[in-house]
């Protein structure tokens, strides 16, 4: 069994975008594996902090955030996922500012 490790990726989904791209991204939150809602209006997939395994997401100045607790070869597949779907929803390429400009 994989060692559950935290996680954090922010990604190039800026706070000052149109509502119309944070409702394709809101409808892709639901789409996503171990959708759970929003708790106290942020979204969690898994569980929450108190649980082993959970994801939540945050609108910060550097961009759509995530924070997880999950075993990496998990973690790897549900971000990349969400990557390549938040590609095809709000009509740009979704990627990791950290990682440099491509």
């Amino acid at each position: 069994m994989e060692a559950i490790h935290s996680h954090n990726c922010n990604l190039n989904i800026w706070y000052y975008l149109s509502d119309e791209v944070w409702n394709r991204v809101a409808k892709l939150y639901e789409r996503m594996p171990g959708w759970i809602g929003y708790i106290n209006g942020i979204p969690h997939w898994y569980g929450q902090e108190e649980d082993n395994v959970y994801i939540q997401a945050s609108v910060e100045p550097s961009g759509l955030s995530f924070f997880a607790r999950m075993n990496q070869s998990d973690w790897d597949s549900w971000i990349a996922r969400f990557k390549f779907e938040a590609t095809k929803e709000v009509g740009f390429e979704v990627w990791e500012p950290e990682d440099g400009f491509e």
